[in-house]
């Protein structure tokens, strides 16, 4: 009989990649996200910036068996007809469907419930030592505590964003909200806004918004060519004030990471007040807003200003640990100018990320990241599994000859700050020089 489908060409299916007209390929099937990208919970990043192609790879990595059968709705009736896979591919949806068949994506352990169960223990102390202790030690230590809390908040945040973390959607939303803007002061709708974006475009450096950090640091000096930011829309200027920053970022670094989290409280507000689609939007603020309430009335029990202010910086000092994590895993690793790809899932995802070895007993201590190509990978695996599916991971890898990087965590700080310091030196010697302000002139002249 004679084939009766209606074919496209990969060439084709690229002309359909712009909002209004959106066109993606599974498996060979081709289906119009037109519509859904307001309501697709992933947010509009990833269907934005990989419509006209095949996606396969990406939507199995973020979405579970059961979202199979909600894709013919949007089916248009046309099929790519140079559809093919790779055989890395291949290997990588045959791991997916293993894991699958075994359990691993629902089964998750204690974990939530041992970090609820410590963070409430943090916090209760942290508060005894403020209302209940006179000593400026014990003041001090629980801004640490607090530090500590934060980032325990934070590996929750990051698990329910992936995953349910907790019995019904419901209670997973709770412990969002919960976790993220309660607590932490921190939008879960800014965070998986951006941290979509960045699984999606793995170190991309014009549409990974986890590498966008002008003008305090580059990992590259490709960024001094003013590459354009297709996630914040906005061109990110190398410029002498930039420059300057840059050319100190392998000293400034630590300093930075310590008060990182300020920015993570002005990008909450820039979503939350923006026109932008935010889902939730009032109990996001509402959220939010608790933690502006609650911490500063702590802060406020302390007897004097400078108490006050070394509580806050204690805190923010030890919140900084998490931030530096968050960069180790990516910054030493391969980057590259371009936008995200389906074809290529795999290998972008294992090349652009590093992980760190630790023995199981600090599993705690990263929160999952020290698997960060497992991660990246199985997005929705529960981080209790990252270590059991270690070995066949890195066996793909080697059967494929692609990278499986891992450090030890100084070995990753060093590589971190080896990268910084190349960009930098790099940032002192274009031979065409942005115009100079008189802060470097006078502290970059020699002779």
């Amino acid at each position: 009989m004679e084939d009766s489908r209606k074919y496209i060409s990969s060439e084709e299916l690229k002309n359909h990649n712009k909002p209004g007209d959106l066109w993606i390929s599974i498996q060979g099937k081709v289906y119009d996200v037109s519509d859904w990208v307001k309501e697709h919970p992933g947010g509009d990043f990833p269907l934005l910036n990989l419509a006209g192609q095949d996606v396969t790879d990406a939507f199995v990595a973020f979405h579970p068996a059961t979202a199979w059968k909600y894709l013919d709705k949007f089916f248009n009736g046309f099929y790519l007809e140079d559809y093919s896979a790779s055989e890395v591919s291949k290997d990588y949806r045959r791991l997916v469907s293993e894991f699958t068949k075994m359990g691993l994506f629902e089964k998750k352990g204690h974990v939530c419930l041992f970090t609820m169960c410590l963070m409430a223990m943090l916090f209760a102390t942290s508060v005894y030592g403020i209302l209940c202790c006179q000593s400026l030690l014990a003041h001090m230590i629980s801004g640490g505590l607090l530090g500590c809390l934060w980032i325990q908040s934070g590996w929750i945040g990051h698990d329910s964003g992936h995953y349910q973390v907790m019995s019904t959607r419901g209670l997973n939303r709770f412990a969002q909200v919960l976790t993220g803007n309660c607590i932490a002061g921190i939008s879960i709708a800014w965070w998986k806004w951006n941290h979509n974006a960045h699984h999606i475009a793995c170190n991309s450096l014009e549409y990974d918004p986890d590498l966008q950090h002008m003008p305090f640091f580059v990992v590259s000096s490709k960024f001094f060519n003013s590459l354009t930011s297709y996630f914040y829309d906005r061109k990110m200027t190398f410029d002498s004030f930039t420059r300057f920053l840059v050319s100190n970022q392998h000293w400034t670094f630590y300093p930075v990471m310590c008060f990182a989290r300020i920015n993570l409280f002005a990008q909450s507000f820039i979503l939350l007040l923006s026109n932008k689609n935010v889902p939730h939007r009032v109990e996001e603020i509402l959220g939010v807003i608790s933690f502006w309430i609650w911490y500063p009335l702590l802060v406020s029990c302390l007897p004097n200003w400078g108490e006050r202010i070394m509580f806050v910086i204690a805190s923010f000092t030890v919140t900084g640990i998490q931030h530096v994590q968050f960069c180790l895993n990516h910054f030493s690793s391969e980057i590259y100018v371009a936008p995200p790809k389906g074809n290529d899932w795999f290998e972008k995802q294992t090349n652009g990320s590093l992980n760190i070895s630790c023995p199981s007993w600090m599993d705690w201590f990263h929160g999952g990241l020290q698997f960060q190509i497992e991660h990246h990978l199985f997005p929705r695996l529960p981080r209790c599994q990252l270590r059991k599916v270690s070995p066949f991971v890195k066996d793909l890898c080697i059967n494929h000859c692609l990278p499986y990087n891992s450090a030890s965590f100084f070995k990753a700080n060093a590589l971190t700050i080896t990268t910084l310091r190349t960009a930098a030196l790099q940032a002192r010697d274009l031979t065409k020089p942005v115009p100079k302000n008189l802060l470097w002139e006078a502290l970059n002249t020699h002779g």
